[in-house]
């Protein structure tokens, strides 16, 4: 056989090798990695579910010894690990209703529950309701032991009359008296008349 041959021949199969390696990969490779891909989805879906705690469609409701009812719900909720006292919420909305007095609207996209005693952490997006009053702000810790609502990170209050806004708004639940101040001394609560 003449190099030229051997050249050829050499070539030809080289190039027959590099087209059944393309065709393999373009009709066959792809569809293993598919499969694994899924099979990993599968078992890590299944592994998820299996050790999950994320609740859907929370739900709580309590009383205080006053008679004073509260009523909490989130689209989700995560009990903590740490702590099966603790659940985390997404979306919540909450009503306070008081026994001697109109009742108390909430709303937050995050919270966190405390199961034995009903305090309630509120964060980002906080919106409170109270008769003609309304305030937002990024935090509310809410407690029952306390009888407080302390609200604080940008608030701005607003009712028919003034627009004010605070570093810190501390409402007593029973008597209704608030604080509101700045964390600095030499900063001031800004109030506006709205006429």
């Amino acid at each position: 056989m003449s190099i030229k041959k051997k050249l050829i021949f050499f070539l030809i199969l080289i190039l027959s090798l590099l087209s059944l390696y393309i065709f393999y990969q373009k009709f066959f490779g792809k569809n293993i990695e598919s499969k694994i891909k899924i099979e990993k989805d599968f078992v890590l879906e299944k592994e998820s579910n299996y050790n999950s705690n994320v609740i859907k469609d929370v739900k709580y409701i309590s009383k205080d010894t006053k008679g004073n009812e509260y009523i909490i719900e989130a689209e989700e909720g995560e009990i903590d690990y740490s702590d099966a006292n603790i659940i985390f919420l997404k979306n919540v909305n909450a009503l306070i209703k008081l026994n001697n007095s109109n009742s108390i609207k909430i709303s937050s996209y995050f919270g966190k529950y405390n199961l034995s005693n009903y305090d309630t952490i509120f964060s980002k997006n906080v919106e409170i309701n109270y008769l003609n009053n309304d305030i937002t702000s990024e935090y509310l810790d809410f407690s029952f032991e306390r009888n407080s609502m302390i609200i604080s990170r940008q608030v701005v209050y607003s009712n028919l009359e003034n627009i004010l806004k605070a570093d810190v708004v501390e409402i007593d639940i029973d008597t209704k008296d608030t604080k509101i101040f700045m964390y600095e001394n030499k900063k001031t609560v800004n109030i506006k008349n709205k006429n």
